[in-house]
């Protein structure tokens, strides 16, 4: 005669954390290496003018960087941060535009840099297919509120 007891077992309802918690820190830390990478680009100084920002669009804009010595670079392509020349770029951007007509076309030049340099480029940017060009421009820097008091 085989003796049962009489206590059952209980199930235990508690869900194991820890590799959840290993499989956050790994993204934390992909993440925190790749974010920087994204934000890669030219540095240029844009003018400074109080402008209304564009609306927000369903594509990313082609834009095109000319830097302070005159070079141009364009974040679409195989390699955004080499400089390109004039029939480079009207042969890539061509080519943006036969894909998708409305993306917006947007220059990003130096302050420093001469008007016929980001004329031309609006040129031949128009020439390429762009029915607009529009100029970016940073905010001016905010100016300090006079309050009477020293």
């Amino acid at each position: 005669m085989a003796y049962y007891s009489s206590k059952r077992r209980k199930l235990m309802a508690e869900i194991n954390v820890v590799p959840y918690i290993d499989v956050m820190l790994v993204l934390l830390v992909i993440f925190m290496i790749t974010a920087p990478l994204l934000s890669q680009g030219v540095e240029v100084d844009l003018p400074k003018i109080s402008a209304q920002p564009l609306p927000a669009d369903k594509f990313e804009p082609v834009v095109l960087t000319v830097d302070a010595n005159g070079r141009y670079y364009l974040n679409i392509g195989k390699s955004p941060n080499e400089s390109i020349n004039l029939k480079s770029l009207k042969a890539t951007v061509a080519k943006a535009l036969k894909s998708k007509p409305e993306l917006p076309v947007i220059v990003k030049a130096d302050y420093k840099v001469p008007y016929g340099v980001v004329v031309s480029a609006m040129g031949v940017l128009q020439a390429a297919g762009a029915p607009k060009v529009g100029l970016m421009t940073d905010p001016p820097p905010a100016q300090k509120k006079n309050t009477g008091r020293r």
